[in-house]
């Protein structure tokens, strides 16, 4: 698909009916946004724009794509999927663990980007997230989801802001549930190891009534430097960790600031979910680049799209 047929980037909050309401039948309809996903990840726009037409019922005019899409409210969408499935790694437990030990969440750490130095030689713009928030990571609360949770425990980080605490915050078998029960997931993804992305983050946000979770979809990881000004408005006004996953890059992680140094670089604070292990100290992390300033241009792929997810307090 080449820039000139990609529509320009919209942000997107959950919103309209559900589409597998009626009747209370337990049947999977596949939302026909997963069509939509398939034909821009292939970069058919013949196809995409195709498939625009033929969803039109759920809100996309037939003369554009992603840019124009209104996501329907909570029960059932798949915009472009964040990721695809994983690959099942041999040897690790299904997410059946319905809550973290207490022992485990009293060993988070909080806000671990506290003390950081700052990029460069005394930037020109800076903004960081407001409030706390909990670093949760692979196997913190004593489940293995290394290979696939990266998603889920962004998610965590998420429901844990603007407080920075554990209460309220949704295990890995209680989100994939919820997905399930509103109609997003297929049955059987209960105790699977499919990927979660930023739409399925957005949803379990409102569903557990979390932050609020404003969605941003970016056709290809370039576009990234034309949302910065949105990233600096979001951090400024108050907001809250920002998760981010494409395709090409399906890793999941938050973004915590961002910074314009004196010249034209300019840097985004990550926080980076696959850290396996218990951290003792925020130092430790900070040392091993789990949380750090990095260029744009060294986070962003230029061949992946991108979704993001701006936390907001409701």
């Amino acid at each position: 698909m080449s820039g000139a047929e990609l529509p320009s980037p919209r942000c997107l909050r959950p919103s309209g009916p559900p589409i597998n309401s009626s009747g209370g039948s337990k049947s999977w309809t596949r939302p026909p946004w997963a069509e939509l996903a398939t034909a821009e990840r292939a970069g058919l726009a013949g196809a995409c724009r195709k498939v625009c037409k033929s969803v039109s019922t759920c809100g996309v005019p037939p003369a554009s794509c992603f840019g124009s899409v209104r996501v329907p409210r909570v029960r059932a969408l798949t915009l472009p999927a964040a990721s695809p499935r994983k690959d099942r790694e041999p040897g690790i437990r299904p997410a059946s663990v319905t809550a973290a030990p207490l022992s485990a969440l009293e060993l988070l750490l909080k806000d671990v980007h506290l003390g950081l130095a700052l990029p460069g030689q005394g930037p020109a713009r800076l903004a960081l997230l407001s409030g706390h928030y909990l670093y949760y990571h692979y196997g913190c609360d004593g489940l293995d989801d290394r290979g696939w949770g990266c998603g889920y425990r962004t998610l965590q980080t998420l429901c844990s802001w603007p407080e920075g605490q554990s209460s309220g915050v949704p295990g890995l078998a209680a989100i994939q549930a919820a997905l399930e029960d509103m109609g997003d997931k297929p049955p059987g993804f209960r105790d699977s190891r499919d990927w979660i992305g930023c739409v399925e983050a957005s949803l379990c946000l409102e569903h557990f009534g979390g932050p609020q979770g404003r969605l941003c979809h970016v056709p290809r990881g370039a576009g990234i430097v034309g949302e910065l000004e949105r990233l600096y408005s979001h951090f400024l006004e108050g907001g809250g960790p920002v998760m981010v996953g494409g395709d090409a890059d399906a890793q999941s992680k938050a973004l915590l600031g961002v910074c314009e140094g004196p010249g034209r670089d300019t840097y985004v604070l990550t926080l980076d979910p696959h850290y396996w292990g218990t951290p003792k100290s925020r130092s430790q992390l900070q040392a091993a680049g789990w949380v750090g300033w990095r260029r744009v241009s060294s986070v962003f792929d230029s061949n992946s799209f991108y979704n993001l997810c701006l936390t907001r307090r409701t």
